[in-house]
């Protein structure tokens, strides 16, 4: 049984900046124009929208360009201005945005995909283009000539993509729940690694070239820390969220981390902090502290003459145990669970105030969350949703 979460009330919280209520359809995607004060948007209704502050303190749309195809998805490089717009006709129009924000000029299009583009990227310093989409592939193009370079198929659809420059790794999170390490080259690419921890999809990743950590968001309510170049293979769980996580934004210089749900919860969690690996589950026939028989033990139940008990697990050590024995909640904020979970007496009893100090903060964004966008110089935080709303927060007050 899912545990409920309580968050505690936080006396600092996001302040909302503003919000864009314009658009006629589900704003897929949407980023923070840096040292502007604008947005830009690319909506199912098939618009591409630049939105600045006026005088007045509402946002305007400088450019509104309608596209060929429902815009599923984009990428923005501020210090070339390209902006990349995947579309549901499979194809990735690339325009360069004038320095006024006034003006988009066509560059070129790539027919990169049979089905919907579900991710795109521009990495500036390889000058390419990589993308994927609702035909499994995963492909990357030149951003100069238009030239398709390579392509990967991937087990199920994409729907997070991070690349590494420094090694050429691109990170690839599909929706059968795995996570695939890709190293690519001019022309090709081999895989490294394939890893799955999420009993749902992938619907999000972060990437962190400094520490080398990856960040994963899934369909299963929960974010997994993987430690790619700690050389020691560790994953963290993070347990703070209720729905779908949709998006994971990360804050280097805090060392911060920023989660999104599907029903509007902001999480920030405290990365700064020693965790700890959640146990794996163990198996037993039996209660591992009183000894009586799960009721698939016949063999024990006919020879003890008692009735068989349900098998729960202790989230602290792993162990299997009945219900009498487990019948004890708590957090375990550095293993990740920031609302109280099953736990057995004796780990319970050993669980200090200390250790149940929070190490994340949670928030109401009050509308459900499909894309969020964080521009860490300014602290802010661009969220969008379903209902065709874009709100603008400053996370000064929570990342810090």
């Amino acid at each position: 049984m899912a545990a409920e979460i309580q968050p505690k009330p936080q006396t600092r919280t996001p302040v909302l900046l503003g919000q864009i209520e314009a658009s006629q359809d589900v704003v897929n995607t949407a980023v923070i124009i840096p040292k502007e004060d604008g947005v830009i948007s690319v909506s199912e209704d098939r618009t591409v929208r630049v939105w600045l502050k006026r005088d007045g303190g509402q946002y305007w749309p400088s450019v509104h360009h309608t596209m060929p195809a429902p815009c599923s998805c984009m990428s923005f490089n501020p210090e070339t201005r390209r902006l990349s717009v995947g579309m549901d006709s499979g194809e990735v129009s690339e325009f360069i945005v004038s320095e006024d924000y006034n003006k988009m000029t066509p560059a070129l299009t790539y027919p990169a995909h049979q089905g919907r583009v579900t991710v795109v990227l521009f990495v500036l310093e390889m000058e390419w283009v990589l993308s994927t989409g609702q035909d499994r592939n995963f492909t990357w193009h030149c951003s100069e000539s238009g030239q398709r370079l390579a392509s990967y198929r991937t087990t199920s659809w994409v729907s997070g993509l991070q690349f590494d420059v420094e090694t050429r790794h691109a990170f690839v999170g599909d929706q059968s729940g795995q996570v695939t390490i890709l190293k690519l080259d001019q022309d090709s690419c081999s895989l490294v690694t394939t890893f799955r921890g999420h009993t749902g999809g992938v619907t999000a990743l972060c990437w962190d070239p400094v520490q080398r950590v990856l960040f994963s968001g899934s369909s299963d309510h929960s974010i997994i820390m993987w430690d790619i170049g700690g050389g020691k293979g560790t994953a963290i769980e993070l347990q703070g969220h209720s729905e779908k996580v949709q998006g994971l934004c990360y804050a280097p210089q805090t060392r911060q981390l920023i989660s999104c749900s599907s029903d509007g919860g902001i999480v920030v969690w405290n990365m700064d902090v020693t965790r700890q690996e959640t146990p794996e589950w163990l198996d037993s026939d039996s209660c591992q502290r009183c000894e009586q028989p799960f009721f698939w033990n016949f063999k024990q139940m006919w020879d003890s003459k008692r009735i068989g008990l349900r098998q729960h697990h202790c989230r602290k050590c792993g162990q299997a145990v009945c219900g009498k024995c487990s019948s004890r909640r708590s957090t375990i904020p550095i293993m990740g669970f920031e609302f109280e979970v099953r736990v057995c007496d004796s780990c319970h009893d050993s669980i200090t105030d200390e250790d149940r100090a929070p190490t994340a903060t949670f928030h109401d964004s009050k509308h459900s969350i499909v894309h969020v966008h964080f521009e860490p110089t300014r602290s802010w935080l661009l969220t969008s949703g379903p209902d065709r709303v874009i709100k603008l927060w400053d996370m000064t007050p929570v990342v810090s």
